[in-house]
């Protein structure tokens, strides 16, 4: 056991339930006590925390796939850190691990709930994205969900994003014959071209996606990622070809909307194109873990996959963070750095 722990840490915590677009006084940074580990409990120096579009839904008290957050107690979410303190048979302190407890310095983690990672196979924050709960949610979304299979044309929303930019480069590796990508700026378009290897890609704020699509893949798409919803959706449906799937991953456009968001009006074209649509959960696809991996960590070393990440640094700014995740100011993964 450590002798010298510290004796607090500060932690986020949900204060009331966000309408619309969260405010800050919505959320609250407080002081915590430090103790030593109980038996089977591990304590974590959080290096890295990750903050995802999907905590939005759990600031809602609704019923969903997650529980909601509760009030005046920590968030939690994907983090990454050293271990200080051990009482857990097999972590030893010095261990890095990928665990659920973020949001916080410092996080007393049950072992069980504690994953070691490698430090020299990729960057620490790499296990919060591309080799983590992202690049896996990409890797089964396409391969799994989308039944990708070489020459699809393939049309990724939210491309620029964590999730969107790999799925568009894992399409290219295994032989898409066109893939397309959509964001919200010029800067995102020309890194999604030049820096990704899409064969197109456009700003949806410079005109609308159905018109803009139908430009990009004048061929028709066989696979649509959906990361936005809303008139991507119902550009992506317009685009199909007969036989095509959606992979229903994420609609942020409506996340913070107040009233209901219309659906695509061309709902019947999924009758003669004869389309599939699929919600999908990465936590459905845990079995893919370890083919991921070494799937991942072959086209990293391969130089095939690149990745970006956007740190913000110092837990006071996780609020910030998190809100510029939402407005889309984020180009690849949005992490929150306390290294």
């Amino acid at each position: 056991m450590s002798a010298a722990l510290p004796t607090s840490s500060r932690e986020w915590h949900l204060v009331a339930r966000p309408h619309g677009w969260p405010q800050a006084d919505d959320f609250a940074l407080r002081e915590a006590e430090v103790a030593a580990p109980a038996e089977g409990r591990i304590l974590v120096r959080n290096k890295f925390f990750s903050v995802d579009p999907y905590m939005r839904g759990r600031m809602n008290d609704v019923k969903s796939y997650t529980p909601p957050f509760k009030l005046d107690h920590p968030m939690d979410g994907g983090a990454v850190g050293e271990v200080i303190a051990s009482n857990a048979e097999g972590f030893a302190v010095g261990d890095h691990v990928l665990h659920g407890l973020g949001w916080r310095e410092i996080a007393d983690v049950p072992a069980k709930h504690a994953v070691k990672v490698d430090p020299d196979l990729a960057p620490l924050s790499a296990y919060l994205g591309v080799l983590g709960m992202t690049g896996l949610t990409a890797y089964a979304g396409l391969f799994d969900v989308a039944s990708f299979k070489e020459g699809d044309a393939v049309f990724v929303s939210g491309a620029a994003g964590a999730v969107g930019s790999q799925v568009g480069q894992m399409a290219k590796i295994k032989g898409a014959s066109r893939v397309i990508g959509s964001a919200g700026s010029d800067e995102k378009v020309k890194l999604l071209t030049e820096e990704y290897g899409f064969d197109a890609a456009f700003n949806y704020k410079n005109g609308p996606v159905r018109d803009q699509l139908k430009e990009a893949a004048p061929d028709g798409i066989d696979v649509y990622f959906d990361n936005v919803g809303g008139d991507h959706l119902e550009a992506a449906i317009s685009s199909f070809n007969v036989h095509g799937r959606a992979t229903i991953c994420g609609m942020i456009a409506q996340y913070n909307s107040t009233e209901p968001t219309p659906g695509p009006s061309n709902m019947a074209l999924i009758i003669g194109k004869r389309l599939r649509l699929q919600g999908m959960l990465v936590g459905d696809h845990a079995d893919l873990q370890p083919q991921f991996v070494q799937d991942v960590a072959g086209w990293l070393a391969s130089g095939e996959l690149k990745y970006q990440e956007t740190k913000v640094e110092g837990i006071e700014n996780g609020y910030d963070a998190f809100m510029g995740l939402l407005r889309g100011e984020n180009t690849g993964k949005m992490i929150v750095s306390l290294a």
